[in-house]
């Protein structure tokens, strides 16, 4: 889905790296859902999770199963 089609406010970057301000942004949206779309590009296309995939996905985080996606 387009991120535009999910409107301009309420979107927030809660993390962000030293990238000059290219970050993943979310949206909690009113069904539950969260939506996750590229700073750099807020047009462009935007992911739709449930709360259960992001909770899974946070949590695989927190435990280091994601740490080889930022291994440099």
């Amino acid at each position: 889905m387009p991120a535009s089609d999910l409107g301009d406010h309420g979107w927030e970057s809660p993390w962000s790296g030293p990238n000059g301000g290219q970050c993943v942004q979310t949206k909690q949206l009113a069904d539950g859902r969260v939506a996750l779309r590229q700073s750099t590009d807020p047009a462009g296309p935007a992911l739709i999770y449930t709360p259960e995939e992001i909770a899974a996905f946070v949590t695989g985080v927190k435990r280091g199963l994601a740490d080889h996606l930022a291994a440099g």
